[in-house]
Order: C-alpha cells, then sequence, then structure tokens
C-alpha cells in the first residue's frame, strides 16, 4: 500500500485522476493538456500510477488509453477505516464515489494464489457467496450457458450468459440486473474476467465491465472494487470482510 500513498501523495498525480474521473480512457495528449509540464513528466507520473494500480493502460488501436482504477482506495478503505476515525470513512468514501465513473471501467488487483484457486473462487457458488454480497452464482460454466444470481431461497438478482469460458485464464460474460426496476431498465452489459500468473505464487487479475450506457446506474458497476477486496481477502486470509454492504445479501 505504500505505493498508493506515494502515488496519492503528489498533487500533479491527484490532478491526473480527477482528469480520469471527469473522462475516463484518455490518451497521454489529452491528458496532458492543462499542465505546465513537458510530455515526458506526464509520463512519469503516470507511470508511478501505473505502478501503484490506480491507473490501468490499454491499447487501443495505435492509442494507448488510461483508465482509472479504484481498488486501492477499496483495500485501503477495508484495511484501515474501521479501525481508526470516521472522518477517514467520510473522506475515502467520497473519494470512492468520485472515482467511479458511468463509463467502460476497468479493475485490477493482485492476489497471492494460482490461477487455478483463483477460478474456482470466480466460478464456484459456494465461495462467490463469500465476496460477492452474499448472492451465489449457478451455471454449468460451458460455453453459451446461462447463470443466475441470487441469495439462499431468494428470486433472481441478476443473470445472463457465458460468452468466452478459457480455464483458468479468461472468463467473458453477459450480465443483466434483476435486483431492482431501476437497473432492470438499464438492460445487459458485459463483463470479463482476465486471470494473469504472476512470478510463482501470485495473479494478476483484470475485470472489465463494458458496454454500459453513458450515464449508466451505478448500482451496476460501483461494487466492484468491495467485491475484489473481498475475494482477495477471502483467498489470502480465509475470512470474509464484514465491511458495510459486503455481506448484504446473507
Amino acid at each position: 500500500m505504500d505505493s498508493v500513498f506515494k502515488a496519492l501523495a503528489d498533487p500533479t498525480r491527484r490532478d491526473l485522476l480527477d482528469k480520469l474521473f471527469k473522462e475516463d480512457g484518455q490518451t497521454l495528449n489529452a491528458l496532458e493538456a492543462g499542465f505546465d509540464m513537458t510530455r515526458f513528466g506526464i509520463s512519469k507520473h503516470l507511470k508511478i500510477l501505473e505502478e501503484a494500480g490506480l491507473v490501468v493502460a490499454r491499447k487501443q488501436g495505435r492509442e494507448k488509453l488510461h483508465f482509472l482504477n479504484p481498488v486501492p482506495i477499496r483495500l485501503i478503505h477495508d484495511r484501515w477505516v474501521s479501525k481508526y476515525a470516521e472522518p477517514w470513512a467520510a473522506a475515502l468514501s467520497d473519494l470512492k464515489s468520485r472515482l467511479e465513473s458511468p463509463m467502460e471501467k476497468i479493475f485490477e488487483i493482485y492476489i497471492k494464489t494460482t490461477p487455478e484457486r483463483l477460478w474456482e473462487a470466480i466460478t464456484n457458488s459456494e465461495i462467490r457467496s463469500k465476496y460477492s454480497f452474499g448472492m451465489r452464482l449457478e451455471s454449468d460454466w460451458t460455453p453459451g450457458s446461462r447463470f443466475v444470481m441470487a441469495s439462499d431461497g431468494g428470486a433472481p438478482l441478476g443473470e445472463g450468459e457465458n460468452l468466452e469460458v478459457d480455464p483458468p485464464r479468461r472468463l467473458v460474460q453477459s450480465m443483466r440486473a434483476l435486483w431492482g426496476e431501476d437497473v432492470k431498465a438499464e438492460g445487459t452489459s458485459r463483463v470479463t474476467w482476465e486471470i494473469e500468473p504472476v512470478g510463482d505464487d501470485s495473479c494478476h487479475l483484470t475485470v472489465t465491465h463494458d458496454q454500459l450506457r453513458e450515464g449508466a446506474n451505478d448500482q451496476l458497476y460501483g461494487g466492484w472494487p468491495m467485491i475484489l477486496s473481498g475475494l482477495k481477502t477471502w483467498l489470502e486470509t480465509g475470512e470474509k470482510l464484514t465491511t458495510p454492504g459486503s455481506l448484504l445479501y446473507t
């Protein structure tokens, strides 16, 4: 977490995060506009933000786009806020809400586990309920098959189709939320899970939630930082998060 605090300590880097909050998925040319700094200087700041996991860079054609990743902020919140002071909670909650813009969202996290164990945690209904607001996810996990999200004995809270199933590397799903009339009206979006081994004992997990309309209800994607924080916590410690909302449907 030291790298996150270091990255956030610099006002230029905070301004870059603010620019990505206002418009996610920007090029270097777009981001350097308005700064009294060379292109090289902005690139150095972006590299520090990427190393801290606060920014994710992705090639799109000939351009390199930069996306905000709020997961490290969520991890700081989960580790420190409940232990210390309410003013911290208010400040981090405000920052969290500012980071969650209604555009294509990319989240990444590093977890000390194997690809096989991470895949099991994503696709096993019992394990899924431990970090995904208490919701189970039932499917036979074949390409083109259906999945349903629900709490124990409750009505479906979400549904979709498994578009690509490539264990233990990649899972692509369509998703339609059903927990309220407001999110039902948003229709279908897409979630992509990508697992990359790192070293001998860790994984880099990237979750991309896209095909969201501009201005989509933030209930559709706002819970990802808490879900991924809970996934990391469970795989590395065997414990469940008890932060507000993390066990909503248990």
